[in-house]
């Protein structure tokens, strides 16, 4: 049987490090790191994230700003907001709270942000620093930079001589943890839809990233024996076994198959999911470093 990843045990250490150096921070002088979130309309789900991260930030010790616009604000107005935040040395981290009502362009927002402050890691200045191998003063999106810290926890940081297939090549995942695993000197091969013969390319795999949004896709059989699995899907099924209407979370990985076979493997919820805030916290904490002259934190 495979060993679970404890992702919410990690976080908590990542976010129990964050206060500490938060705290560290402004007894030598600095100013409390400043995270702004922008929420427009009122998606339940993105409302539920908001409040979460800003939750998290006070927690930690952050100066935490939230912005709520109603649905119809322009996009005008909404890049005015931004280049305010930009200008606020207050702040140092802006996020903006995907997805935009339709009549915003998103790309054009986001890369409004100043790519100091953009800590979800999603402006082009810092895709290209990843891409290239310039991690010392990229952001790097949340969720790809927590996989990578659960993986290191289980294979080491330097990941030489192993294969890794992530499958799923989306901006937000895919593509940023292929990056990173090159980064740590891993094979990496990026599958998707179109990717022949995926079962036999998973089985190649010592580190198997699921990524791709759909229920439990990844057998227990493609899964190489001893292989650390990363589960990134999280998707609502029905479960009538708990009742008419009710449902339940699972991954993109079949865990009881895979649990049997793989080395480790992170579960559905409380693995990538608890990662994904946690390194947003530390993203701001080292934003606010950046802008005190400090050196980047470790985690």
């Amino acid at each position: 049987m495979a060993d679970i990843i404890d992702g919410r045990a990690v976080g908590e250490e990542v976010i129990e490090k964050v206060k500490r150096l938060t705290a560290e921070l402004t007894a030598a002088g600095g100013t409390n790191p400043g995270l702004a979130t922008v929420l427009v309309g009122e998606d339940p789900a993105s409302q539920v994230y908001v409040a979460s991260k800003s939750r998290k930030a006070k927690e930690c010790g952050f100066h935490s700003v939230q912005h709520t616009l109603p649905a119809d604000t322009s996009e005008a107005a909404l890049l005015e907001l931004v280049e305010r935040l930009n200008a606020d040395r207050s702040i140092n981290g802006i996020l903006v709270q995907l997805p935009l009502p339709a009549h915003v362009d998103a790309t054009k927002v986001i890369q409004a942000i100043s790519p100091e402050k953009d800590v979800d890691g999603f402006h082009f200045i810092n895709v290209g620093k990843l891409g290239t191998g310039a991690l010392d003063t990229a952001f790097v999106p949340c969720t790809p930079a927590g996989c990578m810290l659960l993986i290191e926890r289980v294979r080491g940081k330097d990941l030489s001589g192993l294969n890794a297939v992530v499958i799923g090549r989306s901006n937000i995942v895919g593509k940023p943890i292929a990056n990173l695993l090159l980064a740590a000197n891993c094979t990496v091969t990026v599958a998707h839809s179109r990717t022949k013969d995926l079962p036999a390319l998973a089985r190649s795999a010592d580190i198997l990233v699921a990524a791709v949004g759909r229920p439990e896709m990844v057998r227990g059989d493609w899964v190489k024996p001893g292989a650390t699995v990363i589960d990134v899907g999280i998707n609502r099924i029905p479960a009538p076994d708990k009742g008419e209407g009710k449902t339940r979370l699972v991954g993109d990985v079949a865990f009881a198959e895979a649990e049997k076979v793989a080395g480790a493997i992170t579960p559905v919820p409380g693995g990538v999911g608890p990662m994904t805030i946690a390194l947003l916290m530390a993203n701001t904490l080292t934003a606010a470093c950046f802008a005190a002259g400090r050196k980047r934190p470790a985690f």
